[in-house]
């Protein structure tokens, strides 16, 4: 099924409208509804947004829920970047439409704000968007897990290896919200204990932010060796094509875009983002499986590949809907809390990652890779854009147990 980028802002749109869909539960006993919860609209709709939707609806296709004896409906909604509008949005779903699980929240004040409403009417959180460590760390709870790679593995993967190269001083520009704040202490942690040291940060309003000249200019007046972007998206190809207008780097200054998505690296080109690092979960020319994975889930969405967001996306409903066949469609949709303990249960098994777990404190454990963008000669494709230059195993991507905040960790 081929869904526009139109027919998905059009849907998006009905869902969040005042009236209910459908009543909450007039439905046949064996359908279950899933909602994502995503940026269609705004700087984070490429990397997320429309095509985790389609990657929701790639993941219910290969799982053939009609063979474990249930159905599966996919509804999804613009949360426009606002946590209150998105804690709404949740909450109409589960009181009037049926919800029994939602997906993506790539905003972690928004999943943070949602899942007030997840734990309060015991609905399955699969945060397969945001980044903050903390969603597994201080703020975590057993009616959710985390898919997507977080702050602790982006600081250590990129920052780790700019910090052994030399890069011992830094700047940082950091989007002044919930993420960025766990991105500059994850990041300024890491340059410390390593015996470097942080010379100076600069937040800015997050979102509406495109003209980051002053912030730059702040950067080379610092003396630092490295500037290190804690953002995302638009905001951070922004950063880096300014700071290439700049002239940082031929001033000796490296930049670090401490995270990066393939959709980013794409957008900016190669000429101007060659050489720049950056840290992932997730590749589309990984492996046989992961290329396996696009092929199928190209003739969604051609304009744009996938990225660890949507194999993230992907993944969780994929474990998510193994864990309703595990149960049944009764208890999963009596209790989301139920259902997440029982994707913790099971080893997870994907095209996307392979064959992973999820720990007792809900995070999903998988590589972490050190990724390198291609100098235009290098590139074979358009998409052809990054090389893996290291590799973090699993058991040592994400933050220790043994570190974590976590009530839950001991379990």
């Amino acid at each position: 099924m081929l869904f526009s980028r139109r027919n998905l802002l059009a849907g998006a749109a009905l869902a969040t409208a005042a009236a209910p869909l459908r009543p909450a539960r007039a439905q046949a006993d064996n359908i279950i509804r899933i909602g994502v919860l995503t940026d269609l609209s705004g700087q984070y709709r490429d990397n997320s947004g429309p095509t985790t939707v389609l990657a929701a609806h790639q993941a219910v296709e290969d799982f053939r829920p009609e063979q474990h004896g249930f159905k599966v409906e996919i509804v999804a909604a613009d949360h426009q970047q606002k946590p209150d509008v998105a804690s709404a949005i949740a909450r109409q779903w589960y009181d009037r439409e049926g919800v029994d699980a939602v997906a993506d929240l790539n905003n972690t004040a928004i999943a943070l704000a949602v899942n007030t409403v997840s734990t309060e009417k015991d609905k399955a959180q699969l945060n397969t968007g945001p980044a903050s460590a903390d969603l597994t760390g201080k703020f975590c709870n057993p009616n959710m897990v985390h898919f997507s790679p977080d702050t602790w593995c982006f600081s250590h993967s990129t920052g780790g290896a700019v910090l052994k190269q030399g890069g011992d001083s830094w700047f940082l520009i950091v989007a002044d919200y919930t993420f960025g704040h766990a991105l500059q202490r994850d990041i300024s942690d890491l340059i410390t204990k390593g015996g470097g040291k942080v010379v100076g940060a600069a937040r800015y309003p997050f979102p509406g932010t495109t003209d980051f000249s002053s912030y730059l200019v702040s950067a080379q007046a610092s003396g630092a060796k490295v500037l290190g972007l804690c953002n995302t998206g638009g905001d951070m190809e922004n950063c880096v094509k300014q700071a290439r207008e700049f002239g940082l780097s031929q001033s000796g200054m490296r930049v670090a875009a401490l995270l990066g998505f393939v959709t980013e690296i794409h957008s900016m080109g190669l000429e101007v983002a060659q050489g720049l690092l950056v840290s992932d979960t997730f590749y589309w020319d990984m492996n046989e499986r992961t290329r396996a994975f696009t092929k199928r889930f190209l003739p969604k969405t051609p304009t744009n590949y996938p990225s660890s967001l949507h194999a993230s996306c992907y993944a969780g409903v994929t474990h998510y809907l193994k864990a309703v066949a595990k149960i049944g469609v009764p208890a999963a949709r009596k209790s989301g809390r139920a259902a997440i303990a029982a994707m913790k249960e099971m080893p997870t098994d994907d095209d996307c990652f392979g064959a992973q777990k999820i720990r007792a404190d809900g995070r999903f454990v998988t590589p972490v890779f050190l990724l390198e963008t291609k100098t235009p000669a290098e590139s074979k494709m358009p998409w052809d854009v990054l090389k893996v230059v290291s590799t973090t195993p699993a058991d040592a991507a994400f933050r220790p147990l043994s570190d974590q905040a976590c009530k839950m960790a001991a379990g």
